[in-house]
């Protein structure tokens, strides 16, 4: 049986709506002084974006095209920067025996082999947070996840993995 926590959070993420910006493709009309830096803050001509409402808009209608960012409506298009990638995984909460993640902006997922975690720059690991919008994993949680790893008996001949729910993910490998 599930803990209330587990309840609640799956039925928190699966609430969750976001505007269907894969389905609205229109012309490219402007370039925006935005910048999502790497360490998660929204600057706007130069300025951090301190309202929070405001950010979670933007990144609601945020779509990644090939290497451009932009944020879009069913009518506008207006390009963006982007530094690193355009949310940064904050803290990770274990409940129960699955992993769930918080970003910069106070969303949260659920730790799954969906994520598509990629470790192959280990100063700079990324999973994918939603649609083809990819997160960069804080340290701290990438340190978490070791121990957690190492205490659990995740540590094998192939590498380091961290089990979240039913899926094996691996989260270091073992250089040779």
């Amino acid at each position: 049986m599930m803990s209330d926590r587990l309840t609640e959070m799956l039925s928190y993420i699966k609430d969750i709506k976001t505007p269907p910006v894969e389905q609205w493709n229109p012309e490219h009309c402007a370039d925006m002084d935005l910048i999502i830096a790497r360490n998660g803050e929204w600057i706007h001509e130069g300025r951090i974006m301190t309202r929070k409402k405001m950010v979670r808009l933007f990144a609601s209608i945020l779509k990644q095209e090939g290497d451009e960012f932009y944020l879009v409506t069913p009518v506008e298009k207006v390009r963006i920067t982007v530094e690193n990638t355009p949310f940064l995984i904050t803290s990770a909460e274990l409940i129960e025996d699955r992993w769930f993640l918080t970003n910069n902006l106070g969303e949260v997922r659920e730790f799954t082999k969906d994520c598509q975690l990629d470790i192959e720059d280990d100063q700079n690991p990324i999973l994918y947070w939603r649609r083809n919008l990819t997160a960069r994993v804080n340290q701290s949680v990438m340190y978490q996840w070791q121990m957690h790893a190492l205490d659990h008996g995740g540590l094998t001949e192939e590498g380091l993995f961290l089990n979240s729910g039913d899926d094996r993910i691996c989260i270091g490998r073992l250089e040779r």
